[in-house]
């Protein structure tokens, strides 16, 4: 599959579905972030455990400066210490 096959079926699938619910010129403000949170949160997933745990020792310890460790936690330059995911 070629990325102008998929690009052009999500834009496809964009003008089928969100037609009627958003200006067609706003699709990317769905889509775009719909596409790319689910791959964010899958690249996360094997340390979330891990950085829940290490944000609430933080918290604990009242550490201001929780950034650095919980990135060195998820093992990669962003983390997220929510429990919600995709």
């Amino acid at each position: 599959m070629s990325l102008n096959w998929i690009t052009n079926y999500i834009w496809g699938i964009a003008d089928d579905v969100l037609r009627d619910l958003y200006v067609r010129g706003k699709y990317r403000d769905v889509i775009l972030p719909m596409t790319v949170i689910p791959r964010l949160d899958a690249v996360l997933e094997d340390n979330k455990e891990k950085v829940l745990e290490m944000k609430k020792r933080l918290d604990d310890a009242k550490a201001v400066e929780q950034d650095a460790a919980l990135r060195q936690e998820a093992g990669e330059a962003f983390y997220n210490t929510t429990k919600f995911t995709m």
